[in-house]
């Protein structure tokens, strides 16, 4: 893809800011009834990324009831993409609207395109392809504060994926 151009994990900075403050995009494919591919995207301001298991990884977390836990159960590989703030409000419509009931891409105006398989978003100033390697779901029994439970006031743990960061695209030029 003649717009980005691959840089090294290490070459990261600002991860707090990346995740808990700009916000990311959870994009994944998988299949649905009639083995027809569906890409989905949500955003996500829960993760962080690191050094595990002397690989560079990252660490999101995704609710069962969400329409993209589906896709990223089903996936190898799906992508984390981040964004410049003019793209503020594409990201708060993908956290508030279900792909299940809207095409999030069009009404976002974000395009999904593909690397190797992977769906990333062509808007991204910065895209990680990712591979699975660890999933659990949080457990009540597992919490230290008990004052953490109040997110889970339904019961809805989320999934925890911990992904191989295989490689990082920036974008090259500003769209």
């Amino acid at each position: 893809m003649q717009s980005f151009r691959q840089i090294s994990p290490a070459a990261l900075d600002g991860v707090f800011d990346l995740i808990g403050r700009d916000w990311m995009l959870i994009t994944a494919k998988g299949r649905a009834a009639g083995d027809k591919d569906i890409v989905n995207t949500m955003t996500a301001s829960w993760g962080g990324m690191g050094i595990l298991w002397n690989k560079p990884v990252a660490f999101c977390f995704v609710r069962p009831q969400r329409y993209t836990y589906a896709l990223t159960e089903q996936a190898e590989r799906f992508s984390l993409s981040f964004f410049e703030e003019k793209y503020r409000e594409a990201l708060r419509l993908c956290g508030t609207k279900s792909g299940r009931e809207v095409d999030k891409f069009a009404a976002a105006g974000l395009t999904p395109v593909e690397v190797e398989g992977v769906p990333i978003i062509a808007e991204a100033r910065l895209s990680l392809i990712c591979r699975k390697l660890y999933v659990d779901t949080l457990k009540e029994e597992g919490f230290l504060l008990p004052e953490l439970l109040k997110n889970y006031t339904a019961k809805d743990f989320h999934r925890v994926y911990v992904v191989e960061i295989e490689k990082v695209l920036e974008r090259n030029e500003k769209i």
